[in-house]
């Protein structure tokens, strides 16, 4: 396990160039050196067999195998016949409970390499109100209650965040913004299109989620409520997202008869979302 979590250590920062000199610079001992492992540096190029050294959560050196034997670590781990890569990311995660209430070291996915979790597919616990919390089952515990409750208000996604950072996080994590909890929040489980005032409603959680921190929005168009969702609803959804930089991702509304028209659908909301706005808002 120690060798698996020492090699998990030299993915937490891209890798620097390959002809560095074999010593710290000053005689500063590195915390830790990865000797003689096949080094896969994730930009493509073929693997090597190479030398790591990392001080504090930074990768210091990269080198060709042998040439950082003499320089002074607090540490050394003998790679050989093992692998040394960047983490890998987990684009679709659903840790969030983990990260939220539980063990948010997440040991099963740190030792498969996973250093990164996405999160937000088609819902998330926050931005949350009263028509997001309708029908789900209240925590047990009283602080985890509390805790829902401060999903609420116009900062709630950035209450989320905060929140499983307090809990305690091993991986780097991230997350869109459900576009499921968007119409959840603005119309319930209804179904039909929303309101002119529901549209803005859902228009003003998107820009607050984007300033708190979301990557965009998720939307999961198989899956009630996300599939009450029209295509031109999605568009002015992620207008808003739009100038904040923000990614629509999709779970496709078909991956069936009508996938086709799914992948038309997509690629429709991704040029429209960069359009002038139609809307009068």
């Amino acid at each position: 396990m120690r060798r698996i979590f020492a090699l998990l250590a030299a993915s937490l920062a891209a890798c620097a160039p390959s002809t560095p000199p074999a010593s710290a610079p000053g005689g500063a001992p590195y915390d830790l050196v990865i000797q003689g492992g096949r080094v896969v540096d994730g930009t493509g190029s073929a693997w090597f067999y190479g030398d790591i050294a990392i001080r504090g959560d930074r990768i210091a050196r990269v080198t060709p195998a042998g040439l950082l034997r003499n320089a002074p670590a607090r540490e050394r781990l003998d790679a050989r016949g093992l692998v040394v890569a960047p983490g890998f990311i987990d684009i679709q995660g659903h840790s969030g409970g983990a990260f939220l209430f539980g063990d948010g070291r997440v040991v099963s996915k740190l030792t498969q390499g996973i250093t990164t979790e996405i999160l937000g597919e088609g819902a998330t616990l926050a931005p949350a109100n009263q028509k997001t919390t309708t029908g789900a089952e209240p925590p047990s515990d009283p602080a985890h209650a509390r805790t829902l409750e401060s999903f609420q208000g116009p900062h709630g996604f950035d209450a989320w965040l905060r929140a499983m950072e307090v809990n305690g996080i091993s991986p780097n994590v991230g997350s869109f913004l459900g576009a499921s909890t968007v119409r959840q929040y603005a119309k319930g489980m209804e179904i039909g299109p929303p309101t002119p005032a529901e549209l803005d409603t859902m228009r003003g959680i998107v820009r607050r989620a984007m300033a708190d921190g979301a990557f965009g929005v998720a939307s999961a168009l198989i899956y009630p409520p996300g599939n009450y969702a029209s295509t031109e609803e999605l568009v002015e959804v992620a207008r808003a997202m739009a100038p904040y930089g923000g990614v629509y991702i999709t779970h496709m509304r078909s991956e069936a008869d009508r996938y086709l028209e799914a992948l038309d659908e997509a690629i429709r909301i991704g040029r429209e979302e960069v359009s002038p706005s139609k809307s009068t808002t």
